[in-house]
This record gives structure tokens, C-alpha cells and sequence, in this order.
């Protein structure tokens, strides 16, 4: 009977408020990983729309026009990931944008339409610098058949420079955060091991190895990273679900792919967070002499 008792007793500290708190802090550190993922898909975003606006000459026949397509399509710098890295807009097609736009009809006072056929041509992500940017320009320009190219002067190095700076920010954030939640789960794990000092000083006197007291706690601690893992990601899941169906756009920032890592990544981090903070509880408490221990 007190053989059953003893290893029931063994590594049971109380699991409800360790879960939780583990459960939290995951938690936190999910959502704020979820950010950084919408963030980094927000400036993909932005950079995948960032446009060269390649104007033709009205004099441009349909062969020369199909030529400057093909010649925009064979260039390194174009980003064609979808198949729209080239897109043709007409005159009328952009005067129609326009008066719907606008709700003013130009062409009436006019008498005809002065906008001119254009290619807007997407710009590969690692070409976004402006001397890059200008090169392209200047030798787009040198096709026959281009009367302008333009783009945004100041956008490139704008998204540049805040990318950069909302990458040194959140860098310091996830460290900071991580090491608060590393050392949130690590001392509610030695609190709760506090209330078996006792039990683990027993086991020493009775001449029991230090992986045999240490196993059933290290045991249930790997058990309780994972399923305060499983709860922080099935909330972050749940949450993520309620604000895609809450906010329409959002759901353009949702990578699914990235999301299910995180979510895994969340698991792994319950579960060796849990493990080595018992570890080293536990060590220390091996170590106390009887004094120490009261």
C-alpha cells in the first residue's frame, strides 16, 4: 500500500496552475509570432506591387508592342512567381479606370483620349534598391517603341528603410519576450517542484539513483509542455480563425503553411522549456544540503 502511495506520489506536483501558466506564456509568444508572420507577408505584399510603369509610343504597331512584351518577360529583374510580372494596359482600359475612378469623362471636352498604352512590369524584390531601380529604367528606355518609364521616386527607399526597422524592432521584441517567457515557465516549474524537496531528499536517503528520482518529474513536465503547446496553439488557431472571418483582408496575410510550423514550433517550445527547467530544478534540489532544503 505505501509502495503504490509513494509512486503516485512521485513527480505529481500540481499540474492545473503549471498548464495554465505554461498555456499563457506560449500563448504570448504564439500571437506575437503570428504578427511577425503577418507582418513579413504585409511586405511581401508591398513589394510584390511595386511597379515599373513602362509607356509606349502611339505609333507602336502590334508586332512592336508583342516584341517589348516578350523582351520584358526574358529580363532577371521581373517578378512572374504569379504570371502577372508583364501586364498590358490599353488606353482605354485606363481611361475607363479613370472615369469610374473619378466620375469625370475627360475625353468629352477633349474630343479624344491622351493617355497612351502602357506595360506595368513588377520588380523582383531583390532588384529594390533605386540604383538598381534606375539601371532598369535606363535601359528599359532604350527599347524601341518606350516613349517613358516611371515609378514612385522615394517608395523603394521608404518600404527599405521602415522594413529595416521594423526588423531591428521586432528582433529585440521576440528576444526580450522570449526570455520573459522562458524564465515565467522556468520559475513556475521550480515552485511547483518546491512542494516535493521532501519527497526527493526520501528518495536520496533511501539510496536511490539521481535519473531515477529525476525521470517521473522530467516525465511530467515533457507532458505538460506539450499540452500547454497544444492549448496555446489551439487558441492561437481559434483566434487566428475569428479575426480571418472578422476582417476580410487579413486572410491575404494568412500563410497556412508558415501558420502549422508555428504552431509545431509551439509544441517543440512547450516541451523543451518544461523539460530542461525541471532539470535544473531538480539538480538543484539534489544538491541542497538538508538546511538549505527547510
Amino acid at each position: 500500500m505505501e509502495k503504490g502511495t509513494y509512486k503516485k506520489k512521485l513527480g505529481g506536483y500540481p499540474a492545473i496552475g503549471v498548464v495554465i501558466s505554461i498555456t499563457l506564456a506560449l500563448f504570448v509568444i504564439g500571437l506575437f509570432g503570428l504578427l511577425v508572420l503577418y507582418s513579413q507577408q504585409l511586405e511581401r505584399e508591398v513589394r510584390n506591387n511595386i511597379k515599373l510603369q513602362v509607356y509606349l509610343k502611339s505609333n507602336v504597331t502590334e508586332t512592336q508592342r508583342l516584341q517589348i512584351e516578350n523582351k520584358l518577360l526574358s529580363m532577371n529583374y521581373v517578378n512572374n512567381e504569379s504570371g502577372t510580372g508583364v501586364s498590358f494596359v490599353s488606353k482605354d482600359e485606363a481611361a475607363k479606370k479613370f472615369i469610374a475612378e473619378t466620375g469625370e469623362d475627360f475625353t468629352r471636352f477633349l474630343g479624344e483620349n491622351p493617355l497612351r498604352d502602357a506595360y506595368l512590369v513588377r520588380i523582383d524584390p531583390s532588384f529594390h534598391s533605386k540604383t538598381e531601380i534606375e539601371k532598369i529604367k535606363s535601359e528599359i528606355n532604350k527599347m524601341n517603341g518606350v516613349f517613358q518609364v516611371y515609378y514612385v521616386e522615394g517608395l523603394i527607399e521608404s518600404v527599405n528603410s521602415n522594413v529595416t526597422k521594423i526588423g531591428l524592432l521586432l528582433l529585440g521584441l521576440i528576444l526580450v519576450l522570449l526570455l520573459t517567457v522562458v524564465l515565467l515557465i522556468n520559475n513556475t516549474l521550480r515552485l511547483a517542484l518546491f512542494s516535493q524537496r521532501f519527497l526527493i531528499r526520501s528518495m536520496q536517503l533511501v539510496g536511490a539513483k539521481r535519473w531515477f528520482i529525476q525521470r517521473p518529474f522530467l516525465y511530467r513536465a515533457a507532458a505538460y509542455g506539450l499540452l500547454g503547446g497544444a492549448l496555446a496553439g489551439g487558441i492561437l488557431w481559434a483566434l487566428s480563425d475569428y479575426a480571418q472571418r472578422s476582417i476580410e483582408d487579413l486572410s491575404l496575410l494568412h500563410n497556412q503553411q508558415y501558420f502549422l510550423l508555428l504552431l509545431s514550433a509551439l509544441l517543440v517550445a512547450g516541451l523543451i522549456i518544461a523539460v530542461l527547467s525541471s532539470f535544473f530544478a531538480m539538480r538543484r534540489y539534489l544538491r541542497m544540503s538538508l538546511d538549505e532544503l527547510y
